[in-house]
């Protein structure tokens, strides 16, 4: 079962109108999308993602609800050329909800998961070729090791690298469980009692699959650029690596020039062109974490256009 993370918090802070046109940047199972298209009656949904099985879900889900939707099959980092195409110019909001779908790690078949036996896979689309099997079998060490420190901050990600290519030598790795019981041979056994030894590692093979956090920036900034005056743009993170992109984006379109900041008076050509909603990350309530445990690490941050 999919629950959206935030949604109640997605909606207040995005302020719908009757006539907004909307951009759902990771459809996913159509939580989010669902709760938008309720509240656009006269609006217009945009919904982006690459998975088939989520879409087909998405479209039969959503067509109960309205006929004022369009699913894009695609990456969301092209996000503009793919709405360009459509003669859209401007939207009044867009949501990206970089997580993974919850039934993507349900179906042990799509081996994203750590504890579920299945083939190494990994990729969220599956018209793809590369997968987490290419990664794990032909990586050499020391990009393994980069991968596993870099993109899943594990502090093992030598050793874990260095048994990966050990068992390599005799034959290929298969399987997802084939995977843990290597990483379990990698990570002290003090370290394994807080958390899932193989959690970070699959992190990051799935990361580096899915190449996710080298498609945030320009997705944002296209978004950013095709927003109308008033328009916002929310992004919900799920781990520390998104999380200061989308900060660190949001940071340098917001901020006014440090030369003027001491200013009584700053003329307005000078102000930034957007700004931050909410100072601080959104995160979940009480409620909502003891019902979703898959709400337990996520952040929302907002940026609107204001001139």
């Amino acid at each position: 079962m999919h629950i959206s993370v935030l949604l109640e918090e997605v909606i207040k802070v995005l302020d719908l109108k009757d006539d907004s046109i909307v951009v759902d940047a990771t459809l996913g199972y159509g939580g989010h999308s669902s709760e938008i298209l309720k509240r656009i009656k006269n609006g217009k949904l945009f919904a982006f993602d690459q998975d088939s099985e989520a879409i087909e879900y998405s479209t039969n889900f959503l067509k109960q609800i309205g006929t004022n939707f369009t699913i894009i099959k695609s990456n969301f980092v092209h996000l503009k050329e793919k709405l360009n195409e459509l003669g859209v110019k401007q939207v009044d909001c867009v949501l990206f909800d970089l997580g993974v779908s919850s039934p993507q790690l349900d179906q042990k078949e799509r081996g994203f998961s750590y504890h579920q036996d299945a083939k190494l896979d990994m990729r969220m689309d599956q018209s793809q070729k590369f997968s987490a099997y290419d990664v794990v079998n032909f990586y050499s060490k020391e990009e393994l090791a980069n991968i596993f420190s870099k993109y899943g901050e594990s502090k093992f990600a030598r050793n874990i690298a260095k048994k990966i290519v050990e068992y390599r030598e005799n034959k290929k790795i298969e399987t997802t469980l084939e995977l843990v019981e290597i990483i379990k041979t990698a990570v002290p056994m003090k370290f394994r009692i807080d958390k899932h030894p193989a959690k970070q590692i699959f992190q990051a093979i799935r990361i580096e699959v899915n190449h996710e956090l080298e498609v945030i920036t320009p997705a944002l900034t296209s978004a950013l650029e095709m927003l109308n005056i008033g328009g916002k743009v929310a992004v919900i993170t799920f781990h520390s690596l998104e999380d200061r992109l989308v900060k660190k984006l949001f940071q340098k379109y917001t901020e006014i020039d440090p030369k003027l900041k001491g200013l009584p008076n700053i003329p307005k050509n000078y102000l930034p062109d957007y700004k931050l909603v909410v100072h601080k990350a959104i995160v979940p309530t009480e409620k909502e974490l003891a019902t979703n445990n898959r709400a337990h690490s996520a952040k929302l941050r907002v940026i609107e256009r204001i001139k």
